[in-house]
């Protein structure tokens, strides 16, 4: 069986040709294009029609490589939206989720329903870049664009119905909006209402795996594919990538590492209470109907920052290149917070970060070897710390972790985590999400037959790889130091 998946992440679109013979799945990728966000007027945009070029040069790619695909389907990021008028056309390009629109809406919102209310409606982490204060800001702003809009659609969802004209939002995606209901599994009707919000834009909400038709003709003819279904994976890309974790103990935490660090567990149901709410955790729906109960936290955009401003500067260097750097650098020195607001927008990252330190009355890191160093410490700290709050909320002390996604493939950041956490680290999957899309789609399409036969899929074809703690070292004064660090940090 053939089978297409589509990976949109914040830095780049992935197309992949999927191959299983019912035992073993091989993944090729086929076109890799940029996801450059634009700026206009002090607002950012995603430019999803230069995506969907991209998408559709990918498929191409695959019809090249010959016929008999079976399905075609879409993942990509959270809470970023689109609109469409009632002819099924795009109103306008989707605005960035790290546009500074909903700075003042964040507090707004709070202050008409209290926190611990929203989050008891929708189990979501309160965080400024979820849809319902994107929604808000709109709302607050008289934006006239929802005066036409009949339709709203998350980014995967968007590309679903361009490829098969069905218009539908998938449950992982709604999961990250804080207007969907984990428990009543359906949109949270209430606090849309309270908020004033336009809830005739929230449509229909379909599981994962759901086959939504095929391909429409005139992509089928533009593309060379036919016959090929358009299938809902777990459409947000971290609950693909969770998909493809071939977890070896029951309770192990997984990090799906890229631009942002998810680290949570999974959970059979939405853990809505005190304990999770203080320890700012977030639920989200996952695929084969369990949930993820997890921390959104900043991941390697720092370092994604802090190469491009040094590229501005003249300094080109390959990722590769700067860990490389890092690991000669001193051990432990300057720590920041990631999760701090101030590393949110796009910028001058290494100027934040010198700032953050002097701020917080340590040196600045000496150079990007230093610089790289300083990220990848904080991040491994910053997930023995999430980790100690799942472990407070469910009484889960995870055995080990699983990390997934990009960050698998820094082979330093792995280290620094067996040993910032005390626990062993496998890497891999390396393109989880690209993993957990295809495996998915064999489910919906009769070749799985459940979550344990994906993983045991996985398992038999890719090769993790181990990372044991090493003993000694300061990471527990290292830690102590970072928590102190993250209370004093800089919130304005």
């Amino acid at each position: 069986m053939k089978l297409i998946s589509v990976d949109l992440g914040a830095q780049s679109g992935r197309v992949a040709v999927g191959s299983f013979d019912g035992r073993r799945l091989s993944v090729s990728e086929v076109h890799r294009f940029s996801n450059v966000p634009v700026k206009i007027h002090e607002r950012l945009h995603w430019d999803p029609l230069r995506l969907y070029d991209g998408v559709l040069e990918g498929m191409r790619a695959a019809a090249r490589q010959g016929g008999g695909f079976a399905s075609i389907a879409v993942d990509g990021w959270g809470v970023d939206f689109a609109l469409l008028d009632r002819a099924g056309r795009l109103l306008q390009n989707p605005v960035h989720y790290r546009d500074r629109r909903t700075e003042s809406a964040f507090e707004e919102v709070r202050q008409l329903v209290p926190p611990r209310e929203i989050f008891q409606r929708t189990g979501n982490q309160l965080l400024p870049i979820n849809t319902v204060y994107q929604l808000w800001a709109m709302v607050a702003g008289k934006d006239p664009v929802l005066d036409v809009a009949e339709r709203l659609l998350l980014m995967p969802d968007l590309f679903h119905y361009w490829l098969s004209g069905v218009a539908r939002c998938e449950l992982t995606e709604a999961s990250t909006t804080q207007c969907y209901d984990p428990v009543a599994g359906d949109w949270a009707w209430d606090l849309v209402g309270r908020l004033g919000l336009p809830g005739h834009l929230l449509g229909e909400v379909v599981v994962p795996g759901t086959v939504l038709g095929d391909l429409r003709a005139d992509v089928a003819e533009e593309t060379g594919l036919v016959g090929v279904s358009v299938i809902t994976p777990a459409s947000h890309d971290t609950a693909c990538a969770v998909a493809a974790v071939p977890f070896h103990q029951p309770g192990s935490a997984f990090i799906s590492s890229g631009t942002w660090s998810l680290v949570g567990i999974e959970v059979p149901g939405p853990v809505i209470d005190d304990r999770a709410f203080a320890a700012g955790l977030t639920n989200e729906g996952g695929a084969g109907g369990t949930f993820l109960l997890l921390s959104n936290g900043t991941g390697l955009w720092l370092l994604h920052e802090c190469r491009r401003t040094w590229e501005l500067h003249g300094q080109g260097w390959q990722f590769t290149d700067l860990v490389n750097l890092a690991e000669s650098a001193p051990p432990l020195g300057s720590l920041v917070d990631p999760n701090d607001p101030v590393f949110l927008a796009p910028g001058d990252m290494p100027r934040r970060i010198a700032d953050w330190c002097r701020q917080t009355g340590q040196s600045p890191p000496d150079g990007p070897a230093a610089m790289v160093r300083c990220v990848l410490e904080s991040l491994a700290l910053s997930y023995r710390q999430t980790i100690e709050l799942l472990t407070s909320a469910c009484g889960i002390s995870p055995p080990a972790v699983h990390i997934v996604g990009g960050g698998g493939r820094n082979e330093l950041l792995c280290r620094l985590t067996a040993d910032a956490t005390g626990l062993p680290v496998w890497a891999g999957p390396t393109e989880a999400s690209e993993v957990g899309n295809l495996l998915v789609q064999a489910m919906a399409l009769g070749e799985l037959s459940s979550l344990e036969d994906a993983r045991a899929v996985v398992a038999e074809s890719f090769s993790p790889v181990l990372y044991e703690p090493r003993p000694g070292g300061l990471w527990d004064d290292a830690y102590q130091r970072f928590r102190r660090l993250s209370q004093a940090g800089i919130r304005d």
